[in-house]
């Protein structure tokens, strides 16, 4: 089978201008409107500016394209300007109406599922039925990221990452470790840490992200890295209940504590509840060769590109990314937290069939791999890697595997409390403020207070 190959090219084709004021005039258009006998399909997504990657690869001749090949479709790209937290309050407002609501929208997998329990999206099951590239192509496992709680699809994957263990392959290999690193078990992730430490003084042997300052990286790069590596979760799906107290919980935070309290394996406090610890260890302390392991995210190895904010000469051959061990090395042998964002469709489209017939297209191998290799992101679809320039990128094919263990934050409004809850709590147990049983306790007893008794379990 021959393999298809293609050259990814991003080019702005309009000025910066031009770009906001189309921004502006297609996000206050009446999506059921038609424009010279055309039904108008707007699209809607977060900007960081005239600069941003996503609307240079809009009008890199991708809508052009589309249009040539449907000429009854018009498209309208509507970017927000807007943190995240404000992205997601301006695009629900949007989606309340018929007059606001955009054809497609961008939706982070975090949101997605209280969005759509809301009913603020369209459910998307007879459209995947129907497009063989959703069966064959998709990753199964990011799948979930774009279920709700009713079972019904609500959207697209469009972009995604992974956590794991980024290490200096110099350093591990003068402690006496062998590379690439694969370790089986947490232990042997202690194990590793403990040899840094005793034979490369000066070097920080392990990093974790702890600092309440830090905000979601706490729960996702640290607490939530763990503890789904046990054979407990956060949130029971069945029950509909926090987890707040388990046994892989408290393992969870003993092994926190053990790297900053018992083996003092960690960073010292003052970079540990920095609020730019990550930048701190990839900017300063990798290059500088001493930071030997840090669990961080897929998209953290940029950072020493040749266009990035601290190069590393040979990037690939000194630094590796290896895969989070199970806690025991139980099946699947390794786990990952998975954010990332999907395409849906809002359920006051007034052009819901041409929306889909320009996400189709949008997701297809070309455009949906186009899209990551221009942000750096890893691909939800499995034909990715047989497009050149893909896994070309350095360190993406080991992060682009890590996909298949892939796990998910829980999805629903409450997860923003309990979550500030782990960000205090982690802290407190790097800082040798709290045990990991009384970690627990505090989890249990803050949880309870905050949503009530009749919304946690024990086990």
């Amino acid at each position: 089978m021959k393999t298809k190959k293609f050259k990814v090219t991003i080019t702005a084709v309009m000025a910066s201008l031009l770009l906001l004021t189309t921004a502006c005039s297609s996000g206050n258009s009446n999506s059921g409107a038609k424009a010279d006998g055309k039904k108008e399909v707007t699209i809607t997504f977060r900007s960081s500016g005239s600069e941003d990657t996503l609307t240079k690869y809009f009008n890199s001749g991708l809508i052009g394209k589309f249009e040539s090949e449907n000429p009854d479709i018009k498209i309208n790209i509507a970017p927000v300007l807007a943190s995240e937290g404000d992205y997601t309050s301006k695009i629900v407002l949007q989606m309340k109406s018929p007059d606001t609501a955009p054809d497609i929208v961008a939706e982070d997998t975090s949101i997605l599922k209280s969005d759509a329990a809301a009913g603020y999206l369209e459910p998307l099951d007879s459209q995947v039925a129907g497009w063989s590239d959703w069966k064959d192509k998709f990753i199964e496992n990011l799948k979930a990221g774009v279920t709700g709680e009713d079972g019904k699809i609500y959207g697209v994957p469009a972009t995604s990452d992974t956590r794991g263990i980024w290490y200096n392959k110099e350093l591990l290999a003068k402690a006496g470790i062998t590379v690439p690193f694969k370790p089986a078990s947490w232990e042997e992730v202690l194990e590793a840490a403990r040899a840094v430490k005793d034979k490369l003084p000066g070097v920080t042997p392990l990093n974790l992200i702890v600092g309440k300052s830090s905000g979601e990286g706490v729960t996702m790069q640290t607490l939530e890295m763990l503890l789904y590596g046990t054979s407990d979760t956060l949130y029971d799906n069945e029950a509909k209940k926090w987890v707040v107290s388990s046994k892989g919980l408290l393992d969870s935070f003993n092994f926190i504590n053990q790297v900053f309290n018992v083996d003092k394996t960690g960073p010292s406090m003052q970079v540990a509840l920095n609020g730019q610890a990550g930048s701190i260890a990839f900017q300063q302390l990798f290059p500088q060769d001493k930071l030997a392991m840090a669990v961080d995210g897929s998209w953290a190895g940029s950072t020493w590109f040749e266009n990035g904010a601290a190069p590393i000469e040979n990037v690939g051959e000194k630094m590796g990314f290896a895969p989070f061990p199970t806690q025991n090395g139980q099946e699947p042998g390794a786990i990952t937290m998975s954010g990332g964002w999907a395409w849906s469709v809002p359920a006051q489209s007034k052009n819901k069939e041409a929306a889909w017939k320009f996400l189709e297209f949008l997701m297809n191998q070309e455009n949906a791999t186009a899209r990551v290799v221009a942000e750096g992101n890893l691909s939800p679809r499995k034909d990715s890697v047989d497009v050149s320039g893909y896994t070309d990128r350095t360190f993406v094919a080991e992060a682009q595997a890590l996909l298949d263990v892939a796990k998910f934050r829980p999805a629903n409004d409450e997860y923003a409390t309990v979550s500030a809850q782990l960000q205090s709590i982690v802290e407190g147990v790097a800082s040798g403020k709290l045990t990991p049983e009384n970690a627990v306790k505090q989890l249990q007893d803050n949880v309870t207070r905050s949503l009530g008794a009749d919304k946690v379990e024990v086990k």
